[in-house]
């Protein structure tokens, strides 16, 4: 069984910046992606950006030249994101494939307000 712990979300202005983790533990092979989607109230969820463990980086369009995905080690990944806006406030979550299996995290909230 994969675990895997974001952190770093909270309130932040217009403009601002935060930084989310993802830690990854338990049964693990070895992880081939991981990511971070985001959900809005009353919207889909949808790719914030990806990173394979080759370091191929794929983008939302919303978040591209603003936020930044990075594997810090093979089982954690970050996201900086700046210049964030209103738009941005949703539930981020951490996902990884590892051993042919999709995995994701709890969530952690992410407000954009003045």
């Amino acid at each position: 069984q994969v675990q895997l712990v974001e952190s770093g979300g909270g309130l932040v202005q217009p403009g601002g910046s935060l930084r989310l983790s993802c830690a990854a533990s338990g049964s693990i092979v070895a992880i081939s992606r991981m990511g971070w989607y985001r959900q809005a109230p009353g919207k889909q969820r949808e790719l914030v950006a990806s990173i394979t463990s080759s370091g191929l980086m794929i983008y939302g369009d919303s978040v591209k030249g603003r936020f930044t995905i990075s594997r810090d080690n093979a089982k954690t990944v970050s996201l900086q994101m700046n210049n964030l806006k209103s738009e941005d406030t949703a539930v981020y979550y951490c996902n990884a494939l590892t051993n042919g299996i999709l995995n994701w995290g709890q969530g952690t909230q992410v407000t954009v307000s003045s």
